[in-house]
């Protein structure tokens, strides 16, 4: 009892340090500020949103921004507000499946890889080598495509292009790792190389599989929004931004509203993931932490 009490006087001792750092850092504060007001928009649309986001009023298409439609409107008259509102809903969703996905494959494939080593490592390497030599948005459009043209299949194809970035970090840090006394002292207490992969390698690659998240959530949107815009992820009339952007160019000329606030919601996204998951690669630098 006396050793578990300790563990978590420590893990609050590191969790008050790191939240001192951020507070300390202004990339992290206006990183987290922006992902915490697209949250905050995401998860309070169905309420705060002023009008539903797929009700048509043609009278009111293609409407300038104005008090009574902010953004506003599309060419079938609904409100833009509304639509980037519960676009955020459906682009956070996308991210965070498409992390938790891939992250977890990921981490696992690269611990296994790092901890065998030899020729398991050697095959599963390649195997993330090929993967990684097709740039992220053509393999994902390829695999989209495979797939058909659906959110679902969206989320699946980004998955997939992400999981080698994932595998190749714990990778490296798997082969640290593993090397460690308290691994050594797991392998003579008769622990398997599954217990120590999951309940040992895992477990301290946690940290950098967070920033490196953190950093791969931004793009992951970015790659998703693609997906969307050239009609393989999001289909119609689904607010998500990507497209909404692909059917607002159309009127970009003349009603420059349209794509505009889409464009702006996804840059800003994109921005704040980046800048904090800067900020934590650098809060969680050891050299700083000292």
């Amino acid at each position: 009892m006396k050793r578990i009490r300790k563990e978590r006087e420590w893990q609050i001792r590191e969790l008050m340090f790191t939240i001192k750092l951020l507070s300390k850092n202004p990339s992290a504060v206006a990183g987290f500020v922006i992902i915490a007001t697209m949250v905050f928009i995401a998860v309070g649309a169905p309420y705060i949103a002023p009008y539903d986001p797929i009700k048509i009023s043609l009278r009111e298409r293609l409407s300038p921004p104005s008090p009574v439609h902010i953004f506003g409107t599309d060419e079938m008259g609904r409100d833009i507000l509304s639509r980037v509102m519960h676009g955020a809903r459906i682009s956070l969703r996308i991210g965070v499946l498409v992390i938790a996905i891939a992250g977890s494959l990921g981490a696992a494939i690269g611990a296994v890889a790092g901890y065998l080593g030899k020729q398991a490592d050697n095959i599963i390497m390649r195997i993330m080598d090929v993967i990684l030599s097709f740039p992220p948005l053509v393999l994902a459009m390829a695999l989209a495509a495979a797939l058909g043209p659906n959110l679902n299949n969206a989320i699946l194809a980004v998955a997939f292009v992400m999981i080698p970035k994932f595998a190749r970090m714990v990778r490296g840090e798997a082969l640290a790792v593993k090397e460690k006394q308290f691994i050594a002292a797991a392998r003579a207490s008769g622990a398997g190389s599954l217990w120590i992969i999951f309940h040992h390698i895992i477990p301290n690659c946690f940290s950098s599989v967070i920033i490196l998240a953190t950093l791969l959530l931004g793009e992951t949107i970015l790659i998703a929004a693609s997906l969307s815009f050239i009609g393989l992820g999001a289909q119609p009339p689904t607010p998500e931004w990507g497209a909404m952007i692909s059917v607002g160019r159309k009127f970009l000329m003349d009603q420059w509203w349209y794509p505009t606030f889409p464009g702006l919601f996804i840059l800003m996204t994109v921005i704040g993931f980046n800048i904090l998951g800067d900020a934590l690669r650098d809060i969680f630098d050891p050299r700083i932490r000292r």
